[in-house]
């Protein structure tokens, strides 16, 4: 089975109030699950990283440990930043990005394959849409 995960994080003021959208679907575009949630202050990469730590816990807490170590999973995010660091093509220069990377890195260790993917933004609206939401709202919500 094959996941493919969109996730976008958003902050307004960079730093300042910020999100995450996150949705879950299969290898056929079909939608399994869709999150969105305020974060609190961060940059807007911070809550880039904060996406991915999210959607990484819920496709887990969904599936099981067992079967996620059995998946394939795509990452996709309209942030070309995270997904060069993510695939060591970039160093990680911003000290407040390097734990949250570790995070991410360590999550990993419970999956599969796990592919990272740069989209163009046109490609990532739900999730954009979702972090705007949360923003709008201020708290948190499951879809």
């Amino acid at each position: 089975m094959k996941l493919v995960i969109f996730t976008d994080g958003g902050s307004r003021g960079n730093p300042g109030p910020s999100a995450i959208g996150v949705v879950i679907a299969n290898e056929s575009d079909e939608t399994i699950k869709k999150y969105s949630q305020a974060i609190g202050e961060a940059t807007n990469n911070e809550a880039e990283y904060q996406a991915v730590i999210f959607a990484l816990k819920k496709t887990k807490a969904l599936f099981g440990k067992a079967k996620v170590k059995e998946m394939e999973i795509e990452i996709r995010t309209d942030s070309e930043l995270i997904v060069s660091q993510l695939n060591h093509q970039f160093k990680i220069m911003e000290k407040n990005l390097q734990p949250l990377f570790l995070q991410v890195w360590n999550l990993m260790l419970d999956f599969g394959p796990i592919k990272f993917t740069a989209i163009p933004r046109e490609q990532n609206r739900e999730t954009d849409r979702l972090v705007n939401r949360a923003l709008d709202a201020q708290q948190p919500f499951l879809l």
